[in-house]
């Protein structure tokens, strides 16, 4: 029978956020494969568990993929873990559980503790809907490309930033999703485990007199989608009434049915659109007339 990839969640910062199954595991399984193996083994050392460890991180993943797959193949059950956290996210696990299904290789996840979920459940920020960003790109379009996307997001977003590049981040953020209301998670799960709660702005201009340190989780709340509907009416309030009637009775709508859309198109009352129709229809039949009467004479 071929092994299985068991994909173990170790804590983020505090020891004790470790699941009873994966110290199980970790000791059972043939082998360990880890993003670090210096952290990993303070990890394992602690908890006593000596089973083989090898290395497995973003220089050799796919090449080291297969030698692990070959492993399984025999039989051998092996356990992934990284850093810190659930792997597979953000991290080489991903292209290792891929290569596996197309393997052939059983995986199964050993939930615990993700240091984007614990920021998100503490942030303040709404919950229900999310997106996790991970790191930015480096490549200055690629990144430009992504916080743009950002921007329109309507959904709490979450990404994670180092010390030396938080700031240069802040800033990028206020200028791409303007300054919106932000939870700074740093140290989680450990001694000094700090949350920020503030705007951009004031994050901004808080780091600018403050050295960042620690790995940091920023969770940011989404586009409102009042601000969506504020941007769509002034598009719409950018041409005239008549153009906006036009573009609904070319489509087959009744003049009464074109009025109703156009109001809920520009947030108004049925009843305002039909006096302001009034209105220029009066006055362009005044123009009329006063032109009538000059060529008159």
């Amino acid at each position: 029978m071929t092994g299985k990839l068991y994909l173990c969640a170790t804590p983020i910062g505090n020891l004790e956020d470790i699941t009873l199954r994966v110290l199980r595991t970790l000791k059972e399984v043939d082998l360990i494969a880890a993003e670090d193996t210096r952290n990993s083994i303070r990890l394992l050392n602690h908890f006593e568990i000596k089973t083989p460890l090898t290395s497995y991180h973003e220089y050799n993943k796919i090449e080291k993929a297969y030698q692990l797959i070959e492993k399984m193949r025999e039989g051998k059950n092996i356990a992934l873990i990284t850093d810190a956290g659930t792997p597979g996210i953000s991290d080489p696990g991903e292209d290792l559980v891929r290569i596996c299904y197309a393997e052939g290789i059983e995986v199964t996840s050993l939930p615990g503790a993700a240091a984007c979920i614990t920021a998100l459940t503490m942030s303040g920020k709404k919950t229900r809907r999310f997106a996790f960003e991970a790191f930015l790109p480096k490549a200055k379009k690629e990144r430009e490309e992504i916080l743009k996307e950002m921007a329109e997001d309507t959904r709490t977003l979450i990404i994670y930033e180092a010390p030396h590049h938080l700031l240069k981040t802040l800033v990028e953020l206020r200028d791409f999703l303007g300054d919106r209301n932000i939870t700074i998670c740093r140290e989680l799960t450990k001694k000094f485990e700090e949350k920020l709660l503030m705007t951009i702005s004031e994050a901004v201009d808080y780091y600018t007199e403050r050295e960042p340190r620690g790995e940091y989780v920023l969770v940011i709340e989404g586009k409102s989608r009042e601000e969506i509907r504020q941007q769509e009416i002034e598009i719409w309030n950018n041409i005239s009434l008549e153009e906006h009637m036009a573009i609904y009775e070319k489509k087959g709508m009744a003049r009464k049915d074109a009025m109703k859309a156009v109001a809920k198109d520009r947030g108004v009352s049925k009843r305002e659109i039909y006096q302001r129709l009034e209105q220029e229809d009066r006055l362009n039949n005044s123009e009329c007339f006063d032109r009538g009467n000059v060529y008159e004479k």
